[in-house]
C-alpha cells in the first residue's frame, strides 16, 4: 500500500474519532505539533522510528515527549500506535491528509493566489469574497508573489486554476491569431 493511502487511511481514523468526542481541531492542532518537533529534532525522529532500537525503548523515549507536551490520550494513543506500526515517520503527511479532513468537515477550500506584487488588503478580502461564490466555500488564503508574472493573478484551489496572468492572456492571444480568430 502507498504511503499516501496509508497516511490517509491513519488521519482518516484521527478524525473519525475526533469528530464522535467533538475534538478533532484539538486533535489537529496537537498532531501538527508533534509532526513539527518530529521533523525539526532529527535525533528524536531517529530514536523512535528507527526499528534496531527495541520498541519499549522507543515507547520511552516518546513518553519522554509526552510528559513535557499536553497531548490528549486519543493523541498520546495514536501516536504510540503509529510507533507500534513503525509509521511514525510518516506523520507529517498524515498531519497533511488530516488538515485536508478538517478543511472538509469545516466546508473550507484553500487557494494558492499568486501575483507579481503583494495584494491591497481590499483587493484580497474583494477576492476572497468572489471566490467564496465560486465555490461556495469559506476560502482560506495563501498569497505568494512571483516577479516572474508581468501582471495579473494566478489562483489555484485544489485542482482548479484561474490563471487571469497577462502571460496566459498574452498566449491565448497568440493561439487565436495563429487560427486566424483575429482577423
Amino acid at each position: 500500500m502507498s504511503t499516501s493511502r496509508v497516511s490517509k487511511r491513519y488521519a482518516k481514523a484521527l478524525l473519525s474519532l475526533g469528530k464522535e468526542d467533538g475534538k478533532y481541531r484539538q486533535y489537529g492542532e496537537e498532531l501538527q505539533e508533534f509532526s513539527s518537533f518530529f521533523q525539526q529534532n532529527k535525533e528524536f525522529a531517529q530514536a523512535v522510528s528507527n526499528p534496531v532500537f527495541e520498541l519499549e525503548d522507543r515507547k520511552r523515549i516518546l513518553n519522554v515527549v509526552f510528559q513535557k507536551a499536553q497531548y490528549s490520550e486519543t493523541v498520546k494513543n495514536f501516536l504510540n500506535l503509529l510507533l507500534d506500526k513503525n509509521r511514525l515517520s510518516g506523520i507529517a503527511g498524515i498531519y497533511v491528509f488530516y488538515e485536508k479532513l478538517m478543511d472538509d468537515v469545516a466546508n473550507v477550500a484553500r487557494a494558492e493566489v499568486i501575483t507579481p506584487k503583494p495584494l491591497h488588503e481590499e483587493a484580497r478580502k474583494r477576492l476572497e469574497k468572489v471566490l467564496e461564490g465560486l465555490t461556495s466555500r469559506k476560502i482560506r488564503m495563501e498569497t505568494r508573489e512571483d516577479d516572474t508574472l508581468i501582471g495579473g493573478i494566478v489562483v489555484k484551489i485544489g485542482d482548479l486554476v484561474l490563471d487571469g496572468s497577462i502571460k496566459a492572456q498574452l498566449k491565448g492571444l497568440k493561439e487565436s491569431l495563429k487560427r486566424g480568430e483575429y482577423r
